[in-house]
């Protein structure tokens, strides 16, 4: 289907022109949903009837020579993370399986308001725990370039559904690299703004010095057009600002770029590895000032993450106790408040979660506090003081997104450390709270292989203006 290769702009001018109604729009997207979505499982939820609604008030704006934004009609796809008033957010656990959004999220206001056709909820790891979407209470979303392979998590069936056509963009969440991990293994741009870019407002949370909701899309433009329409100052968020403008970026010839000699050591695939030098060699080429930098803190940055993530992660899931929130266990009879909170919580929760949980919770504990869970966040501060010292000398850094592609369905379940690596690359972004950008490098074997693009604090149109430059070289 020829929308399916259309950016938003030129779908939007089709539908200002009236070459397609925002209904058949619609049609279209759900039509491949309900063709392919049992293969792959990207979807927790489809809107059938109230994503043709809301087309139809857009055709009847467009007919009536109303102005409309350029998101208008727009079928995109949403994290089941991010509330979305009247419609479930399970975050992929049994503990919130029915649980209905009282309040839009900050970002769905923003996208309502523009008038973006909200298709339907996508699979998640639990909570965000994962890297695989594996995690799942309820389905394993497969990658649509290989359904024996993972698509990457916890961003999963957002990626996924943006990488099978199933909608033209999606929101999904990034805490320690949720939505540019996915992203690299499916094929797809994937951003995670800079902490504070974007309202948390509305998103559930699992590390809340960590999480931020960002875009997945099919190409840079596309990415940036959402960014720009999501992003901003949120009264409801006292965590966000607005961003700044950085530079301008006319050509190859403008940018000084970042190469962490820590990125390409032992453990990654010698085959991204290649990809990536090569791309780096073919830039450099063309006229990019290449310079070798040293970020010696990345290291630690695995074991501080988890530690980070999970304290908070233990502190956050508290609530779900089946008195406040969560899908209660407790029967008629019993009336002992700690049993129904065990019960609650043990059949509620998943393996990774629970297990998170446990190691943030005795992070957090008396006596340990200091020896772990402090000395983690000091460890932070000299990850971002790295970084800080980095770009006085770049503009950007580039790393690979992932140190491997998709691996099989069930290969590192077993493995939580193996599994735990998939991040190594994109956590210390996230402890420094840089915004990072993955696109699309190549493939091998049929596999995708994910650049990351590093840039400073709240300059997103810097990274999105280098990712246009190197799009066209990777797309020629």
């Amino acid at each position: 289907m020829e929308v399916f290769n259309l950016t938003i702009k030129q779908l939007h001018k089709k539908l200002l022109d009236k070459e397609i109604s925002a209904v058949e729009l619609t049609k279209v997207f759900l039509s491949q949903i309900d063709k392919i979505d049992k293969n792959i499982n990207a979807f927790l939820n489809v809107f059938n009837k109230s994503a043709v609604s809301q087309a139809e008030k857009i055709d009847k704006k467009i007919s009536q020579g109303e102005k409309v934004s350029l998101l208008a009609g727009i079928p995109m796809a949403l994290k089941d993370n991010i509330l979305l008033k009247g419609e479930k957010c399970t975050a992929a656990s049994k503990i919130l399986e029915n649980y209905i959004a009282p309040y839009d999220a900050t970002c769905v206001e923003k996208l309502k308001k523009a008038g973006t056709i909200f298709l339907g909820k996508t699979n998640l790891d639990e909570f965000a725990m994962g890297s695989s979407t594996e995690n799942s209470a309820f389905k394993i979303t497969h990658n649509p370039q290989n359904l024996e392979c993972v698509p990457g998590g916890s961003s999963g069936g957002s990626a996924a559904a943006v990488k099978a056509n199933e909608c033209v963009f999606s929101l999904g969440s990034d805490t320690g690299g949720s939505i540019r991990q996915p992203a690299a293994l499916c094929g797809t741009v994937g951003l995670k703004p800079t902490y504070g870019a974007v309202s948390r407002y509305g998103l559930v949370a699992f590390a809340s010095s960590l999480d931020q909701i960002g875009p997945l899309a099919k190409n840079v433009e596309d990415a940036e057009i959402v960014f720009n329409l999501i992003k901003g100052k949120d009264k409801k968020d006292s965590t966000s600002i607005d961003s700044k403008s950085g530079k301008s970026f006319s050509s190859l010839k403008d940018i000084k770029i970042g190469l962490p000699e820590e990125y390409f050591q032992e453990g990654i695939n010698p085959g991204v590895e290649k990809m990536i030098k090569d791309f780096i060699k073919k830039i450099e080429s063309q006229g990019s000032e290449v310079i070798e930098i040293s970020l010696p803190h990345t290291k630690y940055a695995i074991p501080c993450y988890f530690l980070v993530s999970s304290s908070e992660a233990s502190a956050n899931l508290s609530r779900y106790d089946g008195i406040k929130y969560g899908k209660s266990n407790m029967q008629e009879e019993e009336l002992n408040i700690i049993d129904t909170y065990l019960k609650t919580r043990g059949h509620g929760f998943g393996n990774e979660v629970k297990r998170r949980i446990m190691l943030g919770t005795y992070a957090l504990s008396s006596g340990y506090y200091d020896a772990y869970y402090l000395r983690a966040q000091k460890v932070r501060a000299l990850i971002k003081q790295d970084f800080e010292k980095a770009f006085e000398k770049v503009d950007i850094i580039l790393t690979p997104t992932s140190p491997f592609t998709a691996f099989k369905i069930g290969e590192k379940v077993e493995n939580s450390l193996s599994m735990y690596l998939a991040d190594v690359f994109t956590a210390p972004t996230s402890m420094a709270g840089l915004p990072a950008l993955s696109i699309p490098c190549g493939e091998i074997e049929n596999l995708p292989v994910g650049l990351q693009i590093i840039g400073k604090s709240f300059r997103e149109d810097e990274i999105f203006k280098a990712a246009s430059l190197f799009e066209k070289i990777i797309n020629d």
